[in-house]
């Protein structure tokens, strides 16, 4: 191929795409010739992101949908069928965490909704266009985990359980269907510029302290988690299925130091 990373007439859904690195995934998609899916709970933050992308040329079209409700994202792959003929790329980028504090505080509703959000919503969602990647000759899916997912924490804990989870359900769904053609995989990120970690990297203290670690020694971008979400779905990573790729600025193998 003269270009890996090429996905000129691939169609991509991408949930909670409307800000952070689903966003940004978005525009590197359509960028790379994806027709993009826009997904997130707001119209008007999804028509921004379609704006943006028709604007530098490329095409894509907002379907608003809450993660949480089945039949909505059941009605956002029928109408991505209905106008594009069907879906070559999944990416569960969407996530909640609704609860900052140890583990035995916890309120059973927020943990269930953090389960519920955070994996469910993906099972879900993975299982309603496998069938019909698999008819088209195959495809990409790709879980938006976290670091979390593999280090235990003291304030976040539901959270991390629900990211590792998700490591877990990428390997299941690349052993059941690898033989159709299809990759599952997991990007895990560290701590990125986002407004969902804005906590964390607004906090001048907090971030020192976790950027202190990296042995890059400085937070996370956006664009630095889409190309590698471009890199999964793409020609580039067709050999690669089950895995997760940690994108944390050299965090995880730095914690001991």
């Amino acid at each position: 191929m003269a270009n890996l990373f090429d996905l000129a007439g691939k169609v991509a859904i991408i949930t909670g795409s409307s800000r952070g690195i689903g966003r940004a995934i978005a525009l590197q998609m359509a960028a790379h010739g994806a027709k993009v899916v826009v997904s997130s709970r707001k119209a008007e933050a999804c028509a921004k992101v379609v704006a943006e992308i028709e604007a530098a040329g490329g095409e894509a079209m907002a379907l608003p949908a809450s993660i949480s409700d089945k039949a909505a994202l059941q009605a956002m792959v029928d109408a991505t069928t209905q106008s594009w003929g069907g879906v070559d790329i999944l990416v569960c980028n969407a996530a909640i965490n609704p609860y900052f504090g140890p583990a035995a505080g916890i309120p059973d509703d927020a943990f269930d909704k953090i389960m519920a959000s955070n994996i469910k919503s993906n099972h879900w969602l993975a299982n309603m266009v496998l069938p019909g990647m698999a008819g088209r000759g195959g495809g990409a899916v790709v879980i938006v985990s976290s670091v979390g997912g593999m280090i235990g924490s003291n304030m976040i804990g539901a959270y991390c359980i629900s990211k590792a989870a998700d490591m877990q359900l990428a390997r299941n769904l690349a052993v059941e269907w690898g033989a159709k053609n299809i990759r599952v995989n997991c990007i895990a990120p560290g701590l990125i510029r986002t407004d969902f970690a804005r906590a964390l990297w607004e906090n001048p203290d907090i971030l020192k302290t976790a950027t202190g670690r990296y042995p890059l020694q400085r937070i996370g971008e956006p664009d630095e988690i889409a190309g590698a979400a471009v890199f999964l779905a793409s020609a580039a990573g067709q050999f690669m299925t089950g895995q997760t790729l940690v994108i944390d600025g050299g965090g995880i193998v730095s914690q001991g130091v």
